[in-house]
């Protein structure tokens, strides 16, 4: 028999459910997600339970962080199937508001951390990141967790959550969790589903480039060639459009002209109408 995940649709609720657990010394973890749960959010739980006694996990389709001619309307939707997921994988209880709960009227508060959301990513999707940092400052705020568990396949996303929760004094610990990739080596993503068995197969040049160029620059090859030695793969692989391959500062994002310690590739292209992103330690 399947167990029934319990689910909450309300800050209060979720809030009494944590401090029933904090009451009981017990230590918490969210794991906040967009849902069209694969194995890359189940290891999110994992972590969680390894370093909390329970974890909650959230899922909202934020249609604030969806810029015009996105994929919102499109995106997978799966709730039921989703809770499934993760009381299979050890998480005690959901959280899935929906858009009048986090958005009511009159909603006018936005976060915005300065710097970080204009690099990389945020140069082809403006705003994003100021609806991203909003909705978890708020998915925080509700749950007051021990520890918030993001996957560092969204490594700017995890840069952006990481500096807000430091400058505004939130109690949670934001921790990462290493990328779960298929056997083939590509990134496991909710988006993966929109990709032809052909962009599938093409899609493998992001990895394959990324330890490639990795490879190179340790050998001592100047970055800038390496990383246009990467284009050009990336690019011959059908990719309709290269937003960034960029070798930078973990923290800052900065891009940086030689390997140093915390670096890290980061890439994200367009192939087919489905865009995809991945990142690796240099």
């Amino acid at each position: 028999m399947t167990h029934r995940l319990p689910t909450v649709r309300t800050p209060a609720e979720l809030r009494a459910a944590v401090r029933g657990w904090h009451a009981a010394g017990q230590r918490v973890a969210l794991v906040p997600t967009m849902g069209a749960l694969h194995a890359g959010h189940l290891a999110l739980v994992t972590r969680g339970l390894e370093l909390a006694d329970v974890v909650v996990a959230s899922i909202f389709v934020n249609p604030k962080q969806f810029g015009p001619g996105e994929d919102l309307e499109r995106y997978p939707r799966d709730e039921a199937g989703d809770a499934v997921k993760l009381a299979g994988a050890g998480c005690s209880l959901l959280y899935a508001p929906d858009v009048a709960v986090m958005y009511p009227p009159g909603f006018a508060s936005f976060v915005r951390v300065a710097g970080l959301p204009d690099l990389l990513c945020g140069r082809v999707r403006p705003g994003h990141f100021d609806s991203v940092a909003t909705v978890v400052a708020k998915l925080l705020s509700a749950a007051q967790a021990d520890h918030a568990v993001f996957g560092e396949k969204d490594w700017q996303q995890l840069a952006i959550i990481r500096r807000m929760a430091a400058d505004l004094d939130i109690g949670t610990q934001i921790d990462g969790c290493g990328i779960v990739r298929d056997g083939d080596g590509l990134a496991l993503s909710s988006r993966n589903a929109y990709l032809s068995a052909d962009e599938r197969v093409r899609a493998l040049a992001l990895p394959r480039t990324l330890d490639a160029v990795r490879t190179s620059i340790l050998a001592g090859m100047p970055v800038a060639a390496a990383l246009a030695a990467g284009e050009r793969s990336i690019k011959a692989a059908g990719f309709a459009r290269l937003d960034y391959l960029e070798l930078v500062d973990g923290e800052t994002l900065y891009s940086l002209g030689a390997a140093a310690p915390g670096a890290r590739l980061m890439v994200a292209g367009i192939i087919g109408t489905t865009r995809l992103i991945d990142n690796i330690a240099v």
